[in-house]
C-alpha cells in the first residue's frame, strides 16, 4: 500500500521545474480555499432561521469532531510527509508533524459532508466538497501530504458527519442554545453602541 501511496504521490507532485503560475495556483487552494468552509457556516448563520442554524452549528461540531479524530489518529499512528524522508519536490514551508490525515481537508470535509446530509444544504455541502478536490491536488502537488493522506481525511469526515447527523442532535441542540445566546448579547451590545 505504502508503495502505491508514494508512486501516486510521485505521479502528481510538482517538478523541480514547475511552472510558477500553476505553483502560485496550488498554493492559493493550498492555504487559502480552506477559509470558505467557516465563512459559509457564518454566513450560513448569520442569514439563516433556526433550522439553518442547526445545521451551521451541526456542521461546525462535525469539523471539530473530525480534526479532534485526525489528532488522535496522527499521534497514535504518526506518518511523515513526503519531504521527511526526502521523496519528491517540496514547494511549500510546513512543520514537520504527521501527515495522516490531512488536517485541511479533514476541516473542509467536516462541513461539506455535514451539509451533505441533509436536502437544504446540500448544494452548499456539495460545492464545499467538490472545492475539496483541488485543494487536495494542491497539497500533494506542494509536496505536504500523500494521496492516503486525502482518503483519510474524507473517511474521518465521512464518519463524524454521519455521527452528528444520526446520534448528535441533544449536543447540537445544546449548541445551538449557547450560540444563539451569545449571538443575541454580542447584537444586543453593537446595538447599543450605535
Amino acid at each position: 500500500m505504502e508503495t502505491l501511496n508514494q508512486a501516486l504521490f510521485l505521479f502528481i507532485n510538482a517538478s523541480s521545474d514547475a511552472h510558477p503560475f500553476v505553483v502560485w495556483t496550488a498554493d492559493v487552494f493550498a492555504v487559502y480555499a480552506i477559509w470558505l468552509a467557516p465563512l459559509t457556516l457564518i454566513a450560513g448563520w448569520l442569514r439563516g432561521d433556526m433550522l439553518l442554524r442547526h445545521y451551521m452549528v451541526e456542521a461546525a461540531m462535525s469539523t471539530g469532531l473530525a480534526l479532534l479524530a485526525a489528532q488522535i489518529i496522527g499521534v497514535a499512528w504518526p506518518h511523515p510527509r513526503p519531504f521527511m524522508i526526502g521523496i519528491g519536490t517540496n514547494l511549500m514551508a510546513h512543520s514537520p508533524d504527521s501527515s495522516f490525515p490531512s488536517d485541511h481537508l479533514t476541516c473542509l470535509w467536516g462541513a461539506a459532508f455535514s451539509l451533505l446530509m441533509h436536502g437544504r444544504t446540500r448544494r452548499i455541502g456539495s460545492a464545499l466538497a467538490i472545492l475539496g478536490v483541488p485543494m487536495a491536488w494542491s497539497r500533494i502537488y506542494l509536496g505536504v501530504h500523500f494521496p492516503m493522506d486525502i482518503v483519510g481525511a474524507s473517511m474521518v469526515s465521512g464518519a463524524s458527519a454521519w455521527v452528528l447527523a444520526t446520534t448528535g442532535q441533544h449536543p447540537v441542540e445544546f449548541m445551538v442554545g449557547i450560540a444563539s445566546y451569545v449571538y443575541r448579547q454580542v447584537i444586543r451590545t453593537l446595538i447599543r453602541r450605535s
